[in-house]
């Protein structure tokens, strides 16, 4: 502790350029135009023309001033006035000076951090990779962790999505269908035809879109409605699968719903199987439930495209999602 000024310690100065004034004693002393004030006089080292002046004899210090024993005359020139500040400690470091050697364990705490130490990063766009490493703390103890280790397994991965809002004939998925996932969930929400009286429908691909199988399309479906409807359809000579067993209504109130799951795409084996539920309005303001399964008979080539459509016109409003069924 210092009572009074506490010493500025280790910090050396040459201070601005002193213009000398005939038959004046006191100037003031600046560093880059902002007032210094020395230790003692002691702590400063001054040159009159070209002789090294003796602190306390031939000058003194007052606060931001140096005062000369003697006044100055016309002529007389101060070459220089070096502070030393203290020469008991180091100071200010100079710029990039301090290496890590040089700091203490734990010396750098959380106040010490700024805020923006997160976020004026380079954000993540897209999910983190296996290797990607977190910071934890482990009962206290800083450690890193794979992100493969938190991520969960077992859950839905978003890997694409598309909302119609206004007229679109369909609604296709023909990238990131692949052996990654074993299976594919689909979800639509809220799809309405742009006129009454319309089915939603599927129909896959085996070429990435190019083409889509219109022929040996099989389905079976259940449904029933709030108007005591209800029953079962088969047809095992589609040009498309349908994914309900009534009509959809076109009314700005009624949507098609539905969620389902394409089975082992890239199995070039099997026939492959989509299993659904629908929820839906249907032409006459009935709500109806719907469940079944669609498949195409005539090809066990990978699946790498699926497209949703209503049978007849367009898709006036939607939203339309794929997601892979993490593995483990």
């Amino acid at each position: 502790m210092y009572i009074g000024k506490q010493p500025t310690i280790g910090n050396f100065q040459v201070c601005d350029a002193i213009s000398t004034v005939n038959g004046q004693a006191t100037y003031n002393l600046t560093v880059n135009s902002v007032a210094v004030t020395p230790e003692t006089a002691n702590h400063v080292l001054c040159s009159v023309n070209g002789i090294l002046q003796k602190p306390g004899s031939s000058f003194t210090i007052v606060n931001s001033t140096i005062v000369f024993s003697a006044n100055l005359v016309t002529g007389d020139v101060v070459d220089f006035v070096h502070i030393l500040g203290s020469v008991l400690d180091l100071g200010v470091p100079s710029d990039d000076t301090v290496t890590a050697a040089k700091l203490g364990a734990n010396a750098v705490t959380g106040a010490k951090l700024n805020t923006d130490v997160i976020s004026a990063q380079t954000a993540l766009a897209t999910e983190p990779a296996d290797t990607d490493e977190f910071l934890v703390s482990d009962a206290g103890v800083l450690k890193r962790i794979d992100y493969s280790l938190i991520k969960g397994g077992g859950g839905l991965v978003l890997l694409s999505h598309t909302t119609v809002s206004s007229a679109a004939a369909s609604v296709e998925f023909t990238s990131g269908i692949d052996s990654t996932y074993d299976a594919y969930k689909f979800i639509i929400s809220g799809a309405r035809p742009a006129t009454d009286n319309q089915d939603m429908s599927i129909l896959f691909s085996v070429d990435a879109g190019s083409n889509y199988l219109t022929s040996n399309n099989v389905y079976v479906l259940s449904s029933t409605d709030t108007g005591g409807d209800g029953g079962s359809t088969q047809d095992g000579s589609a040009s498309a699968i349908l994914l309900g067993g009534d009509n959809v209504g076109s009314a700005s109130d009624e949507s098609f719903n539905s969620e389902l799951i394409l089975y082992n795409p890239s199995n070039t084996t099997f026939h492959k199987n989509v299993s659904f539920q629908s929820a839906y309005f249907e032409k006459n303001a009935n709500a109806v439930f719907a469940v079944g399964m669609g498949a195409c008979t005539g090809s066990v080539a990978a699946v790498t495209g699926i497209k949703f459509n209503f049978v007849s016109g367009n898709i006036a409003e939607g939203s339309f999602t794929m997601y892979g069924i993490a593995k483990a």
